[in-house]
């Protein structure tokens, strides 16, 4: 008997490792993080949430929160209150107005279109390097000028529903 015919072709015994593919991985879902004020914001209306933080400072701070508010709603009786990014009350019509931030040493009010406001009190005490906005820090035994925060308020009502018009 002739002997066998060796084949051509390689044994394969055992299969050898092949080169790693990486493997790719189904895109993580996108958290979104959803902050306290946030969720709070979807529970309850931003009034009773500033109506909270007033509660909560329980200081001279909530004091001027709250004086600074009546006065806000005076000026602008249709003001609208909201709470926005982390805990911050803002008073809006037909844009932002004012913001109320509280520190520890002093209660910020921020006016996003501060600087073309005019303010012939003096009462922006803060940010006025900027060309947009401007901000009036109220420290503990400052007092508050009624009349020219309403007028400064109104003002800024007022600027904000003439830049919707156009």
């Amino acid at each position: 008997m002739p002997p066998a015919k060796k084949s051509t072709a390689k044994k394969v015994s055992a299969k050898a490792p092949a080169a790693k593919k990486p493997v790719k991985k189904p895109a993580a879902k996108k958290t979104t993080s959803t902050s306290a004020a946030t969720k709070a914001k979807a529970t309850r209306s931003p009034s009773s949430l500033i109506d909270e933080r007033i509660d909560d400072l329980g200081d001279w701070r909530g004091d001027v929160l709250a004086k600074v508010r009546t006065l806000i709603h005076q000026a602008v009786p249709d003001v609208v209150e909201d709470w926005k990014w982390r805990g911050v009350p803002t008073w809006e019509h037909e844009g932002i107005i004012t913001t109320g931030e509280s520190y520890k040493e002093y209660v910020k009010f921020t006016f996003p279109k501060g600087a073309s406001l005019p303010d012939p009190a003096g009462l922006f005490n803060s940010s006025l390097e900027g060309n947009a906005r401007r901000a009036i820090d109220v420290h503990r035994g400052d007092k508050v000028d009624v009349k020219a925060w309403k007028t400064l308020v109104k003002a800024a009502a007022d600027l904000n529903a003439s830049k919707k018009k156009k």
